[in-house]
């Protein structure tokens, strides 16, 4: 099928409806002005017809048989053209003028009348020529013009349209221009304020954005390989070291050992990115249930115990008295506070304190993981949610800077806020906001669960 231009369509549909509305245009003025011209010679020939017979019954009352000659100087004083016919009942004729035309040109008004006790028929005519004449002048006029109407109308459309797409035009070009390579470009905005300045401009906000994420994609990737190169070469360089001669087995043992740790973190790095690369297409199997935070942040704390022991951090709990009840997926919210507490033991001081805390306020439940340790600075607070971001890169801090991100991904996919506020050499305090589930009422806390807030808040 062969394709038109937008212009060429655009062109097309002006000149038809252009067409149109000119052909009924020239048809309704050529009916209207041929039904006023017939009406106004109908009113014409009525009035005529009402003075003869008005001017006859004077005259055949005074005349007597001079009427006749009387009539015909009344006729006379009619329009040219005119005609009139008197038949009545007792053989009275009258005809003006002698030689009439013939009747298929003339308009004829018939009436009746009585005079002197005689009836009479009255035709009165006048010509058809003026008014068939003006109507085909207005015809041939019609049909001369309304081509060349149409013609300029087309040429005209076409004109005007190339002008209104232009800026379409543009942007296509500007469009064209822009690759993968080159999403930095943008497309003109043309200052019209019309619907094409708006497409433009939402169509640069897009652009904006892909080159945002495709420049995220890129980091992204360079960082990962970056990180997954680490763990594989020393996995590799242990490996070659181990089989270059013969060791003894303790040797090899603490090659694989080796070979092990570095499988783990490259294991968990790609766990990580997988479960990132999820959340990021929206496709995290996530359900939902009843889920008390005092009760997740409880076996997070059992959990991390022998870590902290080993830190020698203490590890305290304000749980609160009733139950924290939200609407999550236990096992996520198990991974996020993990990070949180995980960071916070990292970044602690042998001796310091981490503080673990719940509370309600207005259908919301906070859940905070507190530590004294050495702060973040203020300069790197915005980024440390980012992928891959470590705020001081001088210290021999393990990990490989997915966690925060993890930890925000959690917490967005819950509906929940989280937030950060640190100062340096003084300690931060993370803190997850979620909304309070709908429809639970405040209960007592479980046996179990009192008995473990009691036991965390002894240590």
């Amino acid at each position: 099928m062969q394709t038109r231009s937008l212009r060429f369509r655009l062109t097309i549909w002006y000149t038809a409806v252009l067409t149109a509305g000119l052909a009924l245009f020239g048809t309704l003025l050529w009916l209207t002005l041929r039904h006023e011209l017939n009406s106004d010679l109908e009113r014409d020939l009525d009035g005529r017809a009402a003075r003869f017979e008005s001017f006859f019954r004077s005259e055949s009352a005074e005349a007597g048989v001079h009427v006749s000659e009387e009539l015909e100087e009344f006729c006379q004083a009619l329009p040219p053209g005119s005609y009139i016919n008197v038949r009545g009942s007792r053989g009275f004729t009258f005809h003006y003028p002698a030689g009439s035309p013939a009747q298929s040109e003339l308009r004829v008004l018939d009436r009746k009348f009585s005079a002197n006790g005689e009836d009479f028929d009255l035709e009165v005519g006048a010509p058809l020529t003026d008014i068939t004449h003006f109507l085909n002048l207005l015809r041939l006029l019609l049909w001369s013009l309304i081509p060349a109407v149409i013609a300029l109308g087309c040429i005209g459309g076409g004109w005007l349209s190339g002008r209104a797409l232009k800026p379409v035009e543009d942007v296509t070009n500007a469009a064209l221009a822009i690759s993968i390579e080159n999403l930095s470009g943008r497309l003109p905005v043309p200052a019209t304020g019309d619907e094409i300045a708006s497409l433009a401009a939402v169509l640069n906000s897009m652009l904006a954005r892909l080159e945002a994420a495709v420049t995220t994609l890129s980091q992204f990737a360079g960082d990962a390989s970056h990180e997954l190169r680490t763990p594989l070469a020393v996995i590799r360089t242990t490996a070659e070291l181990a089989l270059r001669r013969e060791r003894t087995p303790e040797a090899y043992r603490a090659a694989l050992r080796e070979v092990e740790g570095e499988s783990q973190r490259m294991t968990q790095l790609i766990e990580d990115l997988l479960v990132l690369a999820r959340s990021d297409a929206g496709a995290v199997d996530m359900p939902r249930a009843a889920v008390d935070v005092r009760e997740v942040l409880t076996e997070v704390r059992e959990e991390m115990a022998n870590l902290a022991d080993a830190a020698g951090i203490r590890v305290t709990a304000e749980l609160g008295d009733g139950p924290a009840v939200i609407s999550g997926n236990r096992q996520a919210l198990h991974r996020l506070f993990m990070v949180l507490l995980d960071n916070a033991l990292k970044y602690s001081r042998a001796g310091s304190d981490v503080i673990l805390s719940v509370t309600r306020t207005e259908g919301l439940i906070s859940a905070s993981v507190e530590d004294f340790g050495e702060g973040i600075a203020e300069a790197d607070l915005p980024h440390i949610f980012k992928r891959f971001y470590q705020a001081d890169q001088s210290r021999s801090v393990e990990g490989h800077g997915l966690g925060l991100s993890l930890a925000q991904s959690i917490t967005q996919a819950h509906g929940a806020e989280i937030d950060v506020r640190s100062t340096v050499g003084q300690g931060t305090v993370f803190r997850v906001i979620f909304p309070e589930r709908e429809g639970q009422a405040q209960t007592p806390a479980s046996p179990k669960m009192a008995a473990n807030a009691e036991a965390l808040a002894g240590l």
